[in-house]
C-alpha cells in the first residue's frame, strides 16, 4: 500500500524511489515513506534462529520479528524463480510494515543471494545479515536430539552451511556478520543480536 499512488491509483511495481520519497511515473505525484534498513537473522538448520528470534521478539517492541518459512509454506518452492518471488513478497510486506516506523527482522536460512535482486530492494536504506554459528558437535546434537532429525544428508548439509558462515564474510553479493553462539544461553545471544541491530541502525544512512 505504501507504494500505491493515491492520486492516479497506479499500483504497478514501477515506482521511482529517491531517498525517502516515492514518485509515480504515470502522473508524477510524489510522497514520503519511512526508508529503514531490513534485518536478516540467518544460519543453518538447527543453529537456533527460531529460538533466538522468538526470544528477541518477546524482549523488545522496537522491531517487528517474523519467520520467513511463512512464504515457503504458502508459495511455490520448486524453482529459483519461486524463491525469488518469495523474497519479492518478503520485501514487499516489510516495506509496508516499516512505514509504521519500525524496522523488520526476518529469521531466514537461505535465499540470501536474492535479497538485492528484487524490485522492492530499493525501498530499504540497507539490508543487514547476521549469521548464527556454533561448533559441529553442538549442531549435530541439536539437530538429532533437539529436533529429532536422523537424515544424515540434511545434517551434513547444515554442517557445511554452518562452516561456510564461520569461514566467510559474504555469500554471493550479500555480506554478513557472525554471532558465535557456542556455550551461550539464549538470553545472551539475544542481547548480542540487540546490540548488533542497534549498531546497524545507528550507522545506516
Amino acid at each position: 500500500m505504501v507504494a500505491q499512488c493515491v492520486k492516479c491509483g497506479n499500483y504497478e511495481w514501477n515506482k521511482i524511489v529517491e531517498d525517502n520519497r516515492i514518485t509515480c511515473p504515470n502522473c508524477g505525484y510524489s510522497w514520503k515513506f519511512n526508508k529503514l534498513p531490513l534485518f536478516i537473522l540467518t544460519g543453518c538448520s538447527g543453529v537456533g534462529k527460531t529460538t533466538t528470534a522468538h526470544e528477541f521478539m518477546l524482549s523488545t517492541g522496537d522491531i517487528v520479528v517474523l519467520e520467513a518459512d511463512f512464504f515457503f509454506n504458502i508459495m511455490p518452492h520448486e524453482t529459483q524463480e519461486d524463491y525469488l518471488q518469495q523474497i519479492e513478497m518478503l520485501e514487499d510486506l516489510s516495506k509496508n510494515i516499516m512505514h509504521a516506523g519500525k524496522p523488520v527482522l526476518w529469521a531466514m536460512a537461505g535465499n540470501l543471494d536474492k535479497l538485492n535482486k528484487v524490485y522492492n530492494r530499493q525501498f530499504y536504506s540497507d539490508i543487514f545479515c547476521l549469521a548464527l554459528v556454533c561448533e559441529e558437535e553442538t549442531l549435530r546434537r541439536r539437530m538429532m536430539q533437539g529436533r529429532g532429525i536422523s537424515d544424515e544428508e540434511w545434517i551434513q548439509s547444515s554442517i557445511q552451511y554452518n562452516n561456510y558462515f564461520k569461514t566467510h564474510t559474504v555469500i554471493y553479493d550479500m555480506p554478513f556478520d557472525v554471532c558465535d553462539t557456542e556455550g551461550k544461553k539464549t538470553g545472551e545471544i539475544v542481547e548480542e543480536v540487540k546490540k548488533w541491530v542497534k549498531e546497524k541502525m545507528a550507522g545506516s544512512k
